[in-house]
């Protein structure tokens, strides 16, 4: 029985936390690895930025490797959604993987809008893997400069 928990070294203390935490994630995410392939990871989020101006929000996605044919563009409720899939067609004869990180298969993703948008006008385009969304602002939601006169 050790009473002293750092007696084994400090080293040992590290490896024993990683363990339990690598046990953590591969309960709480699943491990590709260990049900024997890639297909196990069939969705992934992309990264968006969302910019507001007077007149629009911009929303642009990160979807390298994506055909734009494979993305949806929807809005439903004010709530902008992203939809697709990122395949990968590739021959592997003779190679040797010592890992595989990129991700495939399904995405998804929903982006709450605030009221006062123009869903009749939003376009979207694809540029260098990047997915950009316009979202115009209605007229009466955009803001109104309002002069202020100086009395005498």
């Amino acid at each position: 029985m050790n009473l002293i928990p750092w007696r084994g070294g400090l080293t040992s203390t590290f490896q024993q936390f990683q363990r339990e935490m690598d046990q953590m994630f591969q309960r709480f995410f699943g491990d590709a690895e260990e049900n024997g392939s890639r297909s196990s990871l069939i969705s992934w989020s992309p990264r968006v930025d969302v910019e507001e101006d007077d007149k629009q929000f911009l929303v642009k996605a990160d979807l390298p490797g994506v055909d734009p044919k494979d993305v949806e563009v929807f809005v439903v409720d004010n709530t902008l959604t992203l939809r697709g899939q990122r395949k990968e067609q590739r021959e592997e004869k003779g190679k040797n993987f010592h890992r595989l990180e990129r991700f495939e298969g399904q995405f998804y993703r929903e982006i709450s809008l605030p009221r006062g948008i123009d869903a009749d006008k939003i376009q979207a385009k694809s540029t260098n893997g990047v997915l950009t969304v316009t979202i115009p602002k209605l007229a009466q939601a955009q803001p109104k400069k309002i002069t202020v006169h100086a009395e005498k």
